[in-house]
């Protein structure tokens, strides 16, 4: 439909783009592709994003701004067009399909949007409020030639009070807001948006991006209401903010079960007991209401989760996640938030909910988003549906102290505008090094701001040892950084399996993934061996771990859908496999420990030995001794006892092993080529670099080579490129859940 009514508007001349108008021909033109999802028939010019887009925060009076509005594109500096002679569907970006424009905006340049709205000068006692949820990236709005007020952030929400620039007597009004976005070309948060899009960097979004709208209230009204729930003790601390407020005035607070007024407080803040409270989890999402009145009249509707989240040991000493007092192991996707229709901004309120409601059924409990920023409502249906969220702070260069007091900024207008939703349950500052700095005192400010939350330090490569987590990331994978005494180990990221499909590509060549496969039969092989790991890790001590991703995004492939979202690629297998990490996780026992456990002694030569140099009788005095692992210094999450920096080694060690052992497997962290033997049998033949520990079983005739008593471990490693290491270790894993 919503094709069909631009290319109808495009025919008759009302929605062109006036050659004065033009923008400047980009350096990447904007990819003429058609791919959208089923959602994109149902949007129409009068009917865009019409739900109440601050459930956190919900009134009734109040007129949605989205529809058909004007704009124009002039220079950066220039003064506001004398004409606006095309015409955009708010809020989808400039740059998307849906705004029915697909134009590319320069950062020398500055996008104008027009439209009028009826109003009429609110009485003495009352206000109109002007409420954009974001603009990418600073904006200026005027009503009838008045600058009401001006916002920099692509990612929060502000509010501007109009009421002062409304003539008296006059109803229709013009409204004006200018926008200047310097994409990549500055230093300002915008996670992946680029003006060359390639890899993993995505098409530029400039402008309105999500709704607009209008409020009427009283000049004493509520500006933002803050709940921290509060599990242990059984109260929920509630705090009102608000403007306009008399010397005298009453703030009352009523929090519900449906209709039914379970308790009270008086404000603007208290802390109010919730009797036998009702704990909100992703089994069980339950949410409680919460009213705020003024006694100015005003009135906002809210809701809050009962729950608490934790680092703490479990019964084994392994410091792990915990949820409600609870150890629960977080497994979920990487999720960038892009649409090929809507780019940054989904078709629909149902298209926004549907990938948090696809993701609980193909088995995950976790979504990270991933350095973007989502509207308030798609937080509002991971509350409601009950998924579990990481969330990530939207990435940029962050060189100069001015953009680092950018980032702190919007950094804290982030937590302020999603810190009342039960399913944020952690934040992350910094992803792989991006704009990292100052890790340390972000992280301790964070959890003194937000004390109700996990802080994910660095997710990926730039550990700085503080927050509550250490977070690696390993394509394929999986794998795990050791194990700590007071943090949690993560796997921030992993998988990548690339698998495209014919008619739901966003190019039609070009696409990639970290691994690739051309069938969907082998991509679910692959993937359920990667999840047959990570289980094991699981039970060797990590508690979290992000497959990456939710779905296909522009050129990459890799996602559990397609971007257009009509194809889901995991099987039922695939899907069954996720649901076990959830069961009893096997016991890991490490019978020879490696070097991110505990350094060994190895025997060790990088001169090629006798052909006999893995039989348990090899004399193997003259060789040297080295503390495990082996390999070059600089070798990513490698802990490297012994430089070994030559093309191959040859490494040895006698172990005395205990009578019997249930499932044994080998440990191993090799790259990059690999042979390992036991007594004299080739048990393992490992190809290429897997950048992390992973287990190899040992079944069948390398099972039989290992017995109880005086075992000899032989392992050949060769360097091809890139990164350098081997270290091998052997555990026996007992596993009730098989």
């Amino acid at each position: 439909m919503m094709r069909r009514v631009l290319a109808a508007l495009f025919a008759c001349g009302v929605v062109t783009l006036a050659a004065a108008q033009q923008p400047a021909q980009p350096p990447s033109p904007i990819p003429a592709t058609r791919l959208k999802t089923k959602w994109a028939s149902d949007v129409s010019p009068d009917r865009v994003l019409p739900e109440y887009p601050r459930p956190q925060m919900a009134r009734k009076n109040w007129t949605n701004l989205n529809g058909m509005w004007d704009y124009a594109i002039t220079g950066l500096n220039d003064a506001r067009p004398a004409a606006f002679n095309a015409h955009i569907l708010v809020p989808f970006p400039i740059e998307s399909q849906l705004s029915g424009a697909g134009v590319w905006v320069s950062p020398q340049q500055r996008l104008w949007y027009h439209r009028t709205f009826n109003a009429s000068k609110p009485a003495d006692g009352q206000r109109i409020l002007l409420n954009f949820d974001a603009v990418d990236w600073e904006a200026e709005a005027t009503v009838d030639g008045t600058v009401v007020g001006r916002h920099r952030g692509g990612y929060d929400p502000f509010t501007l009070d109009i009421t002062d620039a409304l003539a008296a007597g006059r109803t229709s009004h013009d409204l004006v807001v200018a926008v200047g976005d310097p994409t990549d070309s500055g230093e300002q948060p915008r996670g992946k948006q680029v003006q060359r899009p390639h890899s993993i960097w995505y098409t530029e979004v400039t402008g309105i991006w999500q709704t607009v709208w209008l409020e009427t209230v009283p000049a004493w009204h509520v500006t933002r209401v803050r709940v921290d729930p509060d599990l242990e003790s059984g109260r929920v601390n509630v705090s009102v903010e608000s403007d306009g407020r008399p010397n005298r005035g009453r703030v009352t607070m009523t929090v519900l079960d449906g209709a039914r007024v379970l308790a009270t407080g008086a404000g603007p803040t208290a802390a109010i007991a919730i009797p036998s409270p009702h704990r909100w989890s992703p089994s069980d999402p339950f949410l409680y209401g919460l009213r705020v009145s003024l006694e100015s009249g005003d009135e906002v509707e809210s809701y809050f989760g009962m729950r608490s989240i934790a680092v703490r040991a479990d019964s084994s000493g392994v410091q792990r996640l915990f949820l409600n007092g609870q150890p629960l192991f977080q497994f979920g996707l990487l999720d960038q938030g892009w649409w090929p229709d809507g780019l940054y901004t989904a078709p629909t309120d149902d298209a926004l909910a549907s990938d948090i409601v696809k993701t609980k059924e193909l088995g995950f409990n976790v979504i990270r988003k991933h350095v973007k920023v989502e509207p308030e409502r798609w937080y509002y249906h991971a509350d409601r549906l009950g998924m579990l969220v990481w969330q990530d702070m939207p990435s940029g260069d962050n060189k100069t102290p001015e953009a680092q007091a950018e980032f702190a900024r919007e950094l804290r207008a982030m937590i302020d505008a999603r810190r009342n939703h039960p399913s944020i349950v952690m934040w992350v500052p910094f992803n792989e090094g991006w704009g990292q700095h100052d890790t340390e005192k972000y992280v301790a400010w964070l959890k003194s701001y937000d004390p109700t939350r996990l802080v994910n330090n660095a997710t990926g490569w730039t550990d700085k040892n503080v927050g509550d987590l250490v977070d690696i990331h390993s394509y394929p994978g999986p794998t795990m950084p050791p194990v700590e005494p007071r943090r949690s180990a993560a796997l921030g990221e992993f998988g990548g399996l690339g698998l495209p499909l014919e008619g739901h590509t966003w190019l039609d060549k070009g696409n990639w993934g970290y691994r690739s496969y051309t069938t969907v039969d082998a991509m679910n092989a692959a993937y359920q061996d990667l999840v047959t790991q990570l289980r094991l890790h699981a039970g060797d001590g990590l508690a979290s771990a992000i497959y990456t991703q939710t779905t296909d995004c522009e050129i990459e492939v890799n996602g559990v859908m397609t971007y257009d979202r009509a194809v889901t690629k995991l099987s039922a297998d695939s899907i069954a496999a996720n649901r076990r990490l959830y069961d009893s996780l096997p016991k890991v026992t490490h019978i020879v420990s490696a070097s991110d456990r505990a350094p060994q002694t190895w025997r060790y030569t990088t001169t090629t030995p006798a052909e006999t140099w893995s039989s348990q009788t090899f004399d193997d005095g003259s060789w040297r001794e080295g503390q495990s692992g082996f390999g070059a210094p600089d070798t990513r999450f490698a802990h490297v006892g012994t430089p070994w920096q030559t093309s191959d080694i040859w490494l040895r060690r006698s172990v005395t092993l205990p009578s019997t052992l249930s499932a044994p497997y080998l440990r191993v962290f090799h790259d990059d080529d690999a042979e390992v033997y036991v007594n004299g049998v080739l048990v393992a033949t490992l190809a290429g670099a897997n950048n992390g520990f992973q287990f190899v079983a040992l079944g069948g005739p390398a099972r039989a080579a290992v017995h109880a008593g005086a075992n000899t471990i032989a392992v050949h490693a060769h360097q091809v490129r890139g990164g350098q290491f081997i270290d091998v270790g052997l555990v026996d894993v007992t596993d009730q859940a098989r």
